[in-house]
């Protein structure tokens, strides 16, 4: 319908357009909106080119072709002036020339791909800031990325990286970062854990569904002489994530742990009838909801919270030492969970009961020098919920403040200087 709404001129002055299924060449027809078009989506359809002329769309900052029979990044994206987000998941790439990064790129999703290299022009984007190359074939990031000093979110799971470059924990304002699935990757063996029994849960109402998979309530009686109870049950797509790989997920998500502030794993799901991965978990109060909704195109790095929401110091006080505390308590074991976002807070809305889920960007730390460094860049996550729950509480903090200036060490340019998840709940702990 959009399609022959396009051909018929329909569309004149549209910011926005989304072709998916069926299309095998590019049509000629989008050029009619060069002058407005910003944001254009063909994924779903069995493209392998785009024309000669793209650079026609100056005002396209955002392009979508993911799901496409692309064997090569097009070239001539890089003649887009406005292009800053780019996604080619699942096309089958296995080159990316440097032509076709544009100067403005500030957002690169490449995952599950046949990319074995990358140029060094990837470096030399001064916006570069999320960088997605799960399930690729990289055996080694190019040095550029030294000078990537706003890249905050990089994804590199399920690649063939033998060892992770030691100047990726130097970048200034690296955030989020996940490795889990590579040869260097020596995944520590989870607890003895229960296996649920397909036969034994009821799936219940869908709760939420996320790049990884669907989490439903669900009923579960351990044995036939026990009493049944209320558990939150995700089932995996079984393929790879802009994350990394399912079964790390939940690897990590076992070897969490206990905690009060953390979704940790109650069991393994065996006998499901397709064969499916599923993890069960405990089931938060139903009237906990997300601190906050997930990066937007604009946003790109930055959560997206309720303009109306606000906070009494002590309720963010409240969030911020639970989700502090569990991030220690994940230090502490090992684990790095890589995606400390508001979006993946639940929480009371009430009183600051807080916890933190989602691990389908966790990673096992090697070695405790190691391991401090890519702890730090998690402690710059924490940092960013810190500023961000301090700025919409509803007394002002002055910026000259012992909780201002804690969030200023976590967020440090240099991330030597910044203290360890520890060491910050030392100071929360002293906070009255």
């Amino acid at each position: 319908m959009t399609l022959e709404a396009l051909r018929r001129g329909a569309l004149s002055g549209a910011r926005e357009l989304k072709l998916s299924g069926g299309l095998t060449e590019f049509p000629r027809e989008i050029f009619d909106l060069a002058n407005s078009l910003e944001v254009l989506d063909l994924s779903g359809n069995t493209l392998s080119a785009l024309p000669d002329d793209m650079g026609r769309l100056r005002k396209l900052r955002v392009l979508f072709c993911s799901g496409n029979r692309f064997t090569c990044l097009p070239p001539v994206l890089g003649d887009c002036v406005a292009l800053s987000q780019i996604g080619f998941r699942g096309c089958g790439l296995s080159e990316v020339p440097a032509a076709s990064l544009p100067q403005a790129l500030r957002w690169l999703t490449l995952t599950d791909n046949q990319i074995q290299s990358l140029p060094s022009a990837l470096g030399e984007r001064p916006m570069l800031q999320k960088l997605m190359l799960s399930g690729n074939r990289l055996g080694e990031l190019p040095e550029s990325l030294i000078g990537a000093s706003r890249l905050e979110l990089l994804r590199l799971s399920a690649n063939r990286l033998d060892t992770l470059p030691p100047w990726l924990a130097h970048l200034p304002r690296l955030a989020w970062l996940a490795w889990a699935g590579n040869p260097w990757d020596r995944t520590t063996r989870a607890p003895s854990t229960p296996s649920v029994e397909w036969r034994r849960l009821r799936l219940g109402p869908l709760l939420g569904e996320g790049a990884s998979g669907w989490v439903h309530q669900a009923s579960w009686q351990p044995t036939e002489a026990a009493k049944a109870q209320s558990v939150a049950l995700k089932l995996f797509k079984g393929a790879v994530t802009s994350d990394g790989l399912p079964e790390r997920e939940m690897a990590a998500c076992l070897a969490s742990g206990e905690h009060p502030n953390l979704t940790s794993g109650l069991g393994r799901v065996v006998d499901h009838p397709t064969q499916a991965q599923g993890l069960l978990m405990p089931l938060q109060p139903p009237d906990w909801r997300t601190l906050a909704g997930p990066p937007d195109l604009q946003s790109c790095s930055r959560d997206i919270y309720d303009p109306a929401l606000r906070f009494d110091l002590g309720v963010a006080l409240r969030i911020a030492r639970g989700i502090g505390a569990a991030t220690a308590h994940l230090h502490a074991s090992g684990l790095l969970h890589g995606d400390l976002y508001a979006h993946n807070i639940l929480w009371d809305g009430v009183i600051g009961d807080a916890v933190l889920s989602d691990f389908g960007a966790a990673s096992f730390l090697q070695g405790a020098e190691e391991g401090a460094a890519w702890q730090r860049l998690e402690v710059r996550a924490w940092g960013l919920l810190l500023g961000e729950l301090l700025d919409r509480c509803n007394e002002e903090i002055p910026e000259h403040s012992r909780l201002r200036q804690l969030h200023q060490e976590c967020v440090h340019s240099d991330p030597s200087a910044r203290p360890l998840m520890a060491e910050v709940m030392e100071v929360l702990g002293r906070w009255r």
